[in-house]
């Protein structure tokens, strides 16, 4: 069996505040990471969700219903463009990512500078796709409307990242999940994209993933981590193997200008067969590949057995997560650390 090499943290991890996700992770994975994130701590504790209250604050946009959707403090309702709305004039807020991570990127620094996290190591900021949002919060024809206004919305978050964080200290990931389930038509993705690709929507998808990734300067690390989403620690729908995860990756690194850092792919708990690996035997080289073989529910022994029927088809990967463990239950965020570090050596 092949001992994998690094791990990469996914992006968010079940801790109240930033300092105790960087000051943990270096401390029991130390120099098996090349980078670390904050945790996706305060409101973007489930990813996208506080989007619409953002986006909700702009003219011309309206919220659809009339009681909160709550999901802890946050109302997670839909949005829509308010009628008789130009939706190219539409002038949105600060979406709130460059803030959270020039406010993170000065812990960071403080703990890289007090010998609490190695040099060398990036503070890595994961950012969703537009298209996420835009298929989550959106519905019918004004997906295509509001496409480019929020797509320019997360590229001044992106620019005022890269302005404020020095590129030598920086990694962006790409979170992609919304993508998958467009591309796999599972229920409440693909099935209602209709009135916004017509057709086939992959090398729309390509095309706008192969974008964000060149808007990263050569001298800051990109990755991409593709995901099949975790919503009640499940799936939205359960790959039958890594063929479209392969497809969809080959095809926007052929697409992509510059060089992909990294790339994260998924793996089921219940995928310890070497069938589910085996497509990853044409997967484009990619600088680290790491693989989502830690699971809570079984640890180390899970790991091993997933990482087993890996080697048989690679030569070489890391390990993570399938998804980030932001909402793993409350006092399973060391555990889970440790499997990594269980199972991981250091590079």
């Amino acid at each position: 069996m092949t001992q994998p090499q690094g791990a990469l943290l996914v992006g968010s991890v079940n801790y109240d505040d930033a300092e105790k996700t960087m000051r943990t992770a270096s401390a029991m994975l130390g120099g098996r990471l090349r980078r670390i994130p904050d945790g996706e701590v305060g409101k973007r504790f489930h990813w996208i969700m506080f989007q619409p209250d953002v986006l909700g604050q702009a003219e011309g946009i309206e919220r659809v219903g009339d009681e909160p959707r709550w999901l802890r403090d946050l109302d997670a309702r839909p949005l829509r463009i308010a009628e008789g709305a130009d939706a190219a004039a539409i002038e949105l807020p600060a979406l709130g990512y460059a803030d959270a991570a020039i406010d993170s990127y000065a812990i960071f620094r403080r703990l890289q500078d007090a010998g609490a996290i190695a040099d060398g190591i990036r503070f890595q900021v994961s950012l969703p796709t537009p298209v996420a949002v835009i298929s989550s919060f959106f519905a019918g024809d004004d997906r295509a409307a509001i496409e480019p206004v929020y797509t320019a919305a997360l590229r001044r978050e992106l620019d005022r990242i890269l302005a404020e964080i020095p590129a030598a200290d920086l990694a962006i990931q790409w979170d992609v999940a919304s993508e998958m389930g467009i591309i796999e038509r599972a229920a409440g993705y693909g099935r209602t994209m209709d009135a916004w690709w017509p057709g086939d929507p992959f090398d729309g998808l390509v095309d706008r993933l192969a974008a964000l990734i060149d808007a990263v300067p050569s001298d800051v690390e990109v990755g991409v981590h593709l995901c099949y989403g975790d919503a009640g620690e499940r799936h939205f729908i359960e790959p039958t193997d890594t063929a479209t995860l392969v497809r969809f990756a080959n095809a926007v690194m052929t697409a992509s200008a510059r060089d992909l850092t990294w790339l994260h792919l998924p793996v089921p708990i219940e995928r310890d067969d070497e069938a589910y690996f085996a497509p990853l035997s044409g997967l484009t080289p990619v600088g680290e590949l790491y693989l989502g073989v830690v699971h809570r529910e079984d640890g180390v022994e899970g790991a091993r057995r997933r990482i087993a029927a890996a080697s048989a088809v690679l030569d070489g990967f890391g390990i993570a997560t399938e998804c980030g463990i932001g909402r793993a239950p409350v006092g399973t965020t060391e555990e889970i650390l440790r499997t990594h570090a269980d199972t991981a050596s250091a590079w």
